[in-house]
């Protein structure tokens, strides 16, 4: 009886989240002109607990897109330009000397950084050295920040959108692999339709723009962010994300000859934990109680063309990470008894 009754439980879980998406999609829309799959795998990381880094040529609205869904979310929004004099406390906090006046005594206090904040825009986080790169990057992981021999928690959810300039500019410091693999997806923003940017130049050069109505606060996040956890992922789905990644490593016997020819380092398996996370991120914001193949096909691209290294050989013949995993989709067979397990778990809670 108490199956039946969480099974429920998820189930109104997941019918709220796909209203709260719809929302929040609909709330977004009266800012922000298309760049509809931006936002989708925005809301998958962000409900998947996960952090990313968005890639796109200036004056794209990463920016406000980012602003507009911290106030759908009722959030603390906060940004940092990257700059190559930043300093680690510059973002993280320091401790400061203060002096009671009362009584003349001296203590330290520590002052909370930028970082302290539910949503976090790290922009341009490649303009600036290894050291403020890796204080920001152990915060993501940690979600915490040291200093003065105490650790300081970071709010809770905690998520933060780095960009990037596609362009190799003078003074840029890229993020090693090791640390790009911290970040749950890498998405590419790209430049609007022709009717979509004559749309953007009307709206923003003849309408005073409005601030989006809270959609969830904070606590109903979190709520929600465990109610995507609970998602099942069938054995068959982990099975075809284990051969997926394993295909990308050269030296694996399932690897392809492509993969041979062109990969110089494969995925890891923190690359196989995040596309099970952002799959049933997928589903789950879709009202769907289990993860289907075709999450893994959606989210694929996202999650992995930042954790794979390709050599010259690949690049000399115009391959990209993405041409890669979209053979390597092509590639790995989906066997009939895919969708076998679909539905399952609808069966056993009506039971």
């Amino acid at each position: 009886m108490s199956a039946h009754n969480n099974g429920q439980g998820d189930l109104e879980g997941l019918a709220t989240l796909r209203s709260a998406r719809d929302r929040i999609k609909e709330q977004i829309a009266g800012t922000i002109i298309g760049q509809d799959d931006v936002v989708e795998q925005l809301l998958v990381s962000l409900f998947s607990r996960g952090h990313c880094i968005l890639e796109g040529v200036p004056g794209l609205a990463k920016t406000l897109l980012v602003r507009t869904l911290a106030k759908c979310l009722s959030l603390d929004f906060n940004r940092i330009q990257f700059t190559p004099d930043l300093m680690p406390a510059d973002i993280t906090g320091t401790e400061v000397l203060y002096e009671d006046r009362a009584t003349h005594e001296r203590s330290f206090k520590f002052v909370h950084g930028p970082l302290f904040a539910n949503v976090l825009l790290a922009d341009e986080i490649n303009r600036t050295p290894p050291k403020t790169q890796a204080a920001l990057l152990e915060a993501m992981q940690e979600r915490q920040v040291s200093a003065g021999g105490k650790r300081h928690a970071l709010p809770d959810p905690f998520f933060v959108l780095a960009t990037q300039n596609p362009i190799e500019q003078e003074g840029t410091y890229p993020l090693p692999e090791a640390q790009l693999d911290r970040f749950l997806l890498k998405i590419f923003v790209g430049y609007p339709d022709e009717d979509e940017e004559q749309k953007i130049y009307r709206m923003t050069t003849t309408h005073t723009p409005v601030d989006p109505t809270p959609v969830l606060s904070g606590p109903e996040m979190l709520q929600l962010q465990e109610t995507v956890r609970r998602v099942p992922v069938s054995d068959f789905c982990v099975n075809y994300i284990s051969n997926l990644v394993r295909s990308t490593r050269h030296a694996d016997p399932k690897a392809p000859q492509f993969v041979k020819d062109w990969v110089l380092w494969g995925v890891g398996p923190r690359g196989g934990q995040s596309l099970i996370m952002a799959a049933r991120a997928r589903a789950a914001l879709d009202g769907r109680p289990e993860v289907a193949i075709e999450d893994i096909h959606a989210m694929a691209t996202s999650v992995l063309r930042h954790r794979l290294v390709l050599n010259y050989n690949a690049e000399s013949q115009g391959q990209t990470t993405e041409t890669v995993i979209k053979k390597l989709i092509d590639t790995i067979p989906v066997h009939a008894t895919a969708e076998a397990g679909h539905g399952r778990l609808e069966r056993i809670l009506k039971a």
